[in-house]
């Protein structure tokens, strides 16, 4: 057990500074009654009654006030507790054909709408991390339930260069990895995933899922079908979400004019091998379902919790059955 407050715990030592008093008080009302009412006879049952009254009051108020004093210093217990959780891996597209406008205003910030109505959807028991790509993959954000965060490092995001599709599944298992390995730990590793591992099936990590927002046009290797395989492997699965047109758009890119339009096929073919779902943008009733298919997972970890109410509650209750016992026994409250 440990204290929020140990500093509390130096009350303690009052109780034998109040003990003392509370005996030289008793002592003294016994003189005066011997004093005033020495010729009195007390029956032996009634003496018996009152050495108990005498002990058994002053000690469970002893009692209630140490309890009450370690409350105060509010204790924390660490306790294994049962819940049920997943993993949720936002990974945008951020190369430089996702400022294409053939969504308004343009396809990147389609693609954070369309995340930020998945993300105020979220059940307090899915965490949900923020992976970017281009030509390369970055982890923007480790995977949280807190809900402001993620939506923070959705909105700084901005295009860049090329598209790696490859790079971004990657980057998402390295960040499923670590947040399934210990995500106490606070930090992201830029390991290279296992490049041969050994496939488990379908189904094993349905606690974890990837939503690949990316208008699906690969231009950098590695091949993300290749990548998409590693994620099947590791029983992962990929659901993608189209952000584009099939018609396209028109961007100016260092000079030349460069037409982009939405790879459907590739998006696809990249859910299918993971037994994951397509999806289109425009379709925000549908997006939903992506948590939907979420199976969540029991876990058993540890937690230091707070007792002070329990201390305090037991403290007050041990206080007031003293003052009963002395009332009854002795007809008054020590």
């Amino acid at each position: 057990m440990s204290f929020l407050w140990p500093i509390a715990l130096v009350l303690l030592a009052l109780i034998p500074v109040g003990l003392l008093a509370a005996r030289a008080v008793d002592r003294r009302r016994r003189r005066q009654a011997a004093t005033f009412g020495g010729l009195s006879v007390t029956p032996l049952s009634t003496r018996r009654r009152a050495r108990v009254g005498r002990a058994l009051g002053p000690a469970l108020f002893v009692i209630g006030f140490t309890v009450l004093v370690v409350a105060l210093a509010r204790p924390q217990s660490v306790v294994s507790l049962p819940r049920f959780e997943g993993t949720v891996i936002l990974t945008f597209d951020v190369s430089g054909s996702m400022a294409a406008t053939d969504l308004q205003p343009t396809r990147l910030e389609a693609a954070k709408a369309a995340a930020r109505a998945l993300v105020e959807a979220q059940p307090k028991t899915v965490a949900i991390g923020v992976v970017a790509f281009s030509d390369s993959g970055f982890s923007i954000q480790l995977p949280t339930t807190d809900t402001a965060t993620v939506l923070s490092a959705v909105n700084r995001l901005a295009p860049t260069r090329g598209t790696s599709l490859g790079q971004g599944i990657l980057t998402s298992l390295n960040a499923i990895a670590t947040a399934e390995a210990d995500p106490a730990e606070g930090f992201y590793t830029n390991r290279s995933p296992d490049p041969n591992p050994t496939p488990v099936p379908a189904g094993t990590h349905d606690s974890a899922l990837i939503v690949l927002l990316s208008d699906g046009e690969n231009t950098t290797a590695p091949d993300p079908l290749e990548a998409a395989q590693d994620a099947a492997d590791r029983g992962v699965r990929i659901d993608t979400v189209g952000i584009g047109s099939a018609a396209g758009s028109n961007l100016k890119v260092q000079g030349f004019n460069v037409h982009t339009q939405l790879d459907e096929a590739t998006l696809k073919a990249i859910a299918d091998r993971t037994d994951g779902q397509y999806f289109n943008a425009d379709s925000t009733a549908d997006l939903q379902a992506i948590y939907g298919n979420l199976d969540t997972r029991l876990v058993i970890k540890p937690e230091a919790i707070e007792v002070t109410g329990l201390f305090a509650g037991a403290g007050l209750l041990v206080l007031v059955l003293g003052g009963l016992a002395s009332m009854v026994w002795l007809g008054r409250v020590p």
